[in-house]
């Protein structure tokens, strides 16, 4: 099975829970869409809500590129709480994962990704926030493909 996230043109939603230090977890429900140009760059915006609670949305923007055919690809993020942001990610048989740190941050935030493909149109998605050495967010969730 060939991976259809990120790699083909699409709309996208997400739903799970989002985990902050010393804190309960919580519902989050996102949507995402992803473009391609025919110069082999991405680009994909990212919308986080947290229904029944009063935490604020949580956006991105991305932008990135694949080198002609390679399984690796680099990308810069505009995010709506950390601000700027550069990436790297991996394509592997079976997953997505991506890393990206925060560009100028004195409390050293960084991320980690990883999208494991459930089914063709279904991921289950692991994602973490980084402050320096220790955890400071998590979410699950799984994200699955709209019809066109």
């Amino acid at each position: 099975m060939s991976h259809t996230f990120l790699l083909e043109a699409g709309r996208w939603t997400l739903q799970g829970s989002w985990l902050d230090r010393d804190a309960m977890p919580i519902a989050v429900k996102g949507a995402i869409l992803i473009a391609w140009s025919r110069d082999n760059w991405y680009t994909m915006v990212t919308k986080l809500m947290f229904p029944g609670t009063e935490r604020e949305e949580i956006a991105f923007q991305y932008r990135g590129r694949f080198n002609g055919g390679e399984r690796q690809y680099t990308f810069v993020l505009q995010h709506s709480q950390l601000g700027r942001v550069e990436g790297e990610g991996w394509i592997a048989p079976e997953s997505i994962v991506q890393r990206y740190w925060v560009l100028g941050d004195r409390q050293r935030r960084s991320g980690f990704e990883t999208l494991h493909q459930l089914g063709e149109n279904k991921y289950c998605l692991s994602s973490s926030v980084m402050s320096g050495h220790y955890l400071s967010s998590t979410m699950e969730a799984l994200v699955e493909r709209q019809a066109d």
